[in-house]
């Protein structure tokens, strides 16, 4: 089971900082800098949002960004009136001033204060354009504080098992809002959970084709995915999804290949199994559970040789030796110890040591 906890950030407040960029071509000779703060409804800083600088007299644009605490400033701006635009994270404009004086050889201050701004529109809106962007950050503001709480009662309700409970509420998330892959990911964790794969995996596909490319979630998302399609009989479908998984943040890949291990070994596929199993151990050597599973499949393989004696599968021993060395106290070391006895083979108290004892 995959286990996530993802939170939206107010719109418009996402952390970056980038150097001006210079959208027209070489500096005036007549520069000056523009700068200022720019603050949400609560008076928070808006950090990581552009600022557009349009120069209506030479239609020259310089974009820059704010950083952590809501600051920006651009210091090759020509004189003249400006359009001074404030731009979300989601690339549309959340509000802009008009016809603002930019002299030479000062520094021209113009904040973005959201709550003041508010405040003179509910007073006397002089533009519309402007009023109905502010309505609308409001309210996006207001739906994106609604899906939290959603979120967090989802999280709240997996962390007690109530897998259907959780469902629910985050069906309800998606049915407010299909463009964030977090809801859809949290979805297809909750579905797996309830036991209910195919709308697992739908979720999980949703999340997938609406996570940004370099997603920090897409690992989980394609292992979850790899999970549900396991569930369903869908062994190689779910490897390939664990090569995405790999792929997208190596740090899941191991978990994903033991789950797809365990899941065929139930279905009798030993030998299926052990190559997921192996493909975990490459992606982490100390993952000693999967040692240990691949141990198991092995002694499955044992033959009787005409002495009576047991023959062990080839890298038996070692798999289990392996187990006890990376979890010499863990919950299957007793067990480990028992099936190296039953075939005879020593306890290694160093892995790959020859010396050893039953």
């Amino acid at each position: 089971m995959i286990k996530r906890i993802a939170f939206f950030l107010p719109l418009a407040l996402a952390l970056a900082f980038t150097m001006l960029v210079l959208t027209a071509g070489a500096a005036a000779m007549d520069t000056t800098t523009i700068k200022g703060i720019c603050k949400d409804e609560s008076g928070k800083p808006i950090a990581g949002v552009t600022v557009e600088l349009a120069n209506l007299d030479n239609g020259r644009k310089i974009t820059t960004k704010t950083d952590s605490h809501g600051q920006y400033s651009s210091l090759a701006a020509d004189s003249g009136k400006y359009k001074i635009t404030l731009i979300g994270a989601d690339g549309k404009p959340l509000f802009y001033l008009n016809n603002v004086p930019v002299q030479a050889g000062v520094e021209n201050v113009v904040d973005f204060d959201l709550a003041k701004i508010k405040a003179e529109a509910a007073k006397q809106p002089a533009d519309e354009a402007q009023r109905k962007e502010v309505e609308k950050v409001t309210k996006q503001n207001e739906k994106i504080k609604g899906l939290n709480a959603l979120l967090l009662q989802a999280a709240q309700q997996k962390k007690e098992n109530n897998y259907d409970g959780a469902v629910a509420t985050l069906e309800q998330a998606a049915a407010q809002d299909q463009t964030h892959d977090v809801i859809y990911a949290s979805l297809g964790d909750a579905y797996l959970g309830a036991k209910k794969y195919p709308e697992a995996e739908t979720a999980y596909n949703k999340a997938i084709a609406l996570a940004a490319p370099n997603s920090k979630g897409l690992g989980a998302d394609h292992s979850g995915l790899a999970l549900a399609l396991a569930r369903q009989g869908k062994a190689d479908a779910g490897m390939a999804e664990c090569d995405k998984a790999a792929q997208a943040d190596p740090t899941t890949a191991s978990q994903c290949y033991f789950n797809q291990g365990a899941i065929l070994t139930n279905l009798g596929k030993a030998d299926d199994a052990n190559a997921a199993f192996d493909k975990a151990i490459a992606a982490d050597p100390n993952h000693a559970d999967a040692y240990y599973q691949k141990g198991i499949n092995l002694i499955a393989k044992m033959t009787i040789g005409k002495d009576g004696k047991p023959i062990p599968a080839p890298g038996t021993a070692e798999a289990l030796n392996k187990y006890l060395q990376l979890a010499p106290d863990g919950k299957n070391a007793q067990a480990a110890k028992d099936l190296l006895a039953s075939i005879g083979a020593p306890v290694q108290t160093t892995y790959g040591s020859t010396k050893g004892k039953k």
